[in-house]
């Protein structure tokens, strides 16, 4: 530290200055103060009989040393020339060629940077000391937790360490994660606003990917789901500016109290061990100190807060996933193996799918604008198409898969035009599959399957496959079986076998015709 400012350090603490105060007017830490404090102690305890006299009955710090006088530097009469061309950002080798070029300067180079870096030298930033209304801002930022173990390990790791602070009353909200993503950071902002029991009107944070996708100072462009969380809770997100962290001062300054305080030199067997250890720590020992600043109990300031917060929704945020997908030419766009209507997007277009729990939502891809929403399928495959947008178009390919339906058999013609009939284009995919069969198994036998599916109602190609292959199983086992018995004995009854009394009256006409049978034909005529 420089001696005037010692001097001045010195001079407050012998007029009985508090070093909190001395803080303020000087802009000096405190503990700064309390080790030149001691030092001046020290000093004067081990020979200062002149600091004695200067104030009797106390011990005061000796006086610093006065500052040796300075020479004038040889470039102090160029100083106007020297201002100005660093003020078009010349450096000093510049400068000095050009003194030396100009006014034959004389001295060394060494003086014109010497004398360049004191003129470069600015005043301190000034900070202005914000204020907020109740309920108007929360900080928000990730920090560092204890040593905890790994589960099914051995080893330690430290977790991310989130905190929420609200502003106006620094009260806090401390959880520890292993890991962090989009949906982890908005559940986080979730469960801080059902601890506080309201959400607050802004919300700072610094730039970091789970909530800003691309910072900019006049437009950021935050994630989806932090985006749609925010709106879920009326909250409005204020991030920082890139390298200015000095904006959410109050939630850094909460995080090195966190760590400093409360889990320095800690352990913990568990992410929920060290949860509930910050919870205990806030709500016994944090949220009851007094704040340094204002003077006041954190405690006490949350009650004036808590009424100011904004109600929060009945329902939680439903969390989703999203992705760009093309709507194909059966104006449908394809999620998890089904398909969605996605009109009034036009084919060929891309938009952009929602996907929730239980439903899914299509946007366009520029204005975010909702254009459809279904509930999710709950089986693969399923076409989710309303009648009156589906596109009955028999096509030159769709005559072709059909011409080849009626070569395998009338009932797989008829089953075939029944599909097309209920979901036209759609249904083209389960027409290829049916006629597809033909090339692996008889058709005589599709033909069968697909009378037995128009018979039990279940027109689809799974079912026509699954009877197909059973009637080619049946089929081979029969030809792989011996003969039984029973197939190898003589019936005694059967439609084409007469009954045996029609046997015996043909043979006893027979056998009464048989004496005019042997007459001589001369004979006969002889006797006419």
């Amino acid at each position: 530290m420089k001696p005037p400012l010692q001097t001045t350090i010195w001079t407050l603490l012998r007029n009985d200055t508090s070093q909190h105060e001395i803080a303020r007017v000087t802009g000096i830490d405190r503990k700064t103060i309390r080790a030149y404090a001691k030092r001046f102690a020290a000093a004067e305890a081990a020979n200062s009989p002149r600091a004695a006299t200067d104030s009797p009955g106390r011990t005061a710090p000796p006086r610093p040393p006065a500052p040796a006088a300075t020479s004038v530097s040889a470039c102090e009469p160029h100083r106007a020339f020297i201002e100005a061309q660093l003020r078009l950002q010349r450096n000093a080798t510049a400068i000095y060629q050009d003194l030396v070029d100009q006014v034959a300067f004389a001295g060394a180079y060494n003086s014109v940077k010497r004398f360049c870096a004191r003129l470069r030298c600015k005043e301190p930033d000034q900070f202005d000391r914000l204020s907020f209304q109740p309920g108007e801002e929360m900080q928000v930022d990730y920090g560092e937790g204890a040593p905890t173990l790994v589960p099914g390990t051995d080893r330690y790791r430290k977790p991310r360490l989130f905190v929420a602070t609200l502003r106006y009353s620094r009260s806090s909200f401390r959880r520890v994660v292993w890991k962090s993503s989009q949906q982890v950071w908005a559940e986080l902002h979730e469960q801080a606003w059902r601890y506080f029991g309201g959400s607050c009107h802004y919300v700072v944070l610094d730039n970091l990917k789970e909530g800003v996708l691309k910072p900019d100072l006049y437009e950021p462009r935050l994630n989806a789901v932090y985006a749609a969380t925010l709106a879920h809770y009326s909250v409005v997100a204020d991030p920082a500016r890139v390298r200015d962290p000095n904006r959410k001062g109050t939630v850094e300054n909460a995080i090195g109290h966190t760590q400093a305080t409360a889990l320095k030199g800690r352990r913990f067997a568990s992410i929920e061990e060290q949860n509930a250890f910050l919870d205990h720590w806030e709500r016994k020992w944090a949220a009851t100190r007094i704040h340094g600043t204002e003077r006041r109990q954190v405690k006490a300031m949350f009650e004036e807060e808590r009424p100011l917060l904004q109600p929060l929704p009945i329902l939680g945020m439903q969390y989703f996933t999203e992705s760009q997908r093309t709507v194909c030419d059966d104006s449908c766009v394809r999620v998890d193996h089904s398909s969605y209507a996605a009109r009034p997007a036009p084919i060929g277009s891309k938009v952009l799918v929602r996907i929730f729990a239980r439903r899914i939502e299509i946007r366009d891809l520029a204005t975010q604008a909702l254009l459809r929403s279904h509930a999710k399928a709950e089986r693969p495959g399923t076409v989710v198409l309303p009648a009156d947008e589906r596109v009955f178009n028999p096509s030159r390919e769709t005559r072709r898969i059909l011409a080849q339906a009626r070569a395998i058999g009338p009932d797989t013609s008829r089953l075939c035009e029944m599909l097309f009939a209920v979901e036209g284009r759609v249904g083209q995919r389960k027409l290829w599959g049916i006629v597809g069969l033909a090339e692996r198994y008889p058709r005589r036998l599709i033909d069968a399957a697909c009378a037995t599916a128009i018979s039990d109602g279940l027109h689809s190609y799974r079912h026509v496959k699954a009877l197909t292959e059973k009637l080619v199983a049946d089929a081979l086992a029969a030809i792989d079986a011996p003969p039984s018995q029973a197939e190898l004995a003589l019936t005694q009854e059967h439609t084409l076998i007469r009954p045996g009394d029609d046997y015996a009256e043909l043979f006893a006409r027979g056998a009464a015709q048989a004496p005019q049978s042997t007459t001589p034909r001369s004979f006969t005529h002889d006797h006419d």
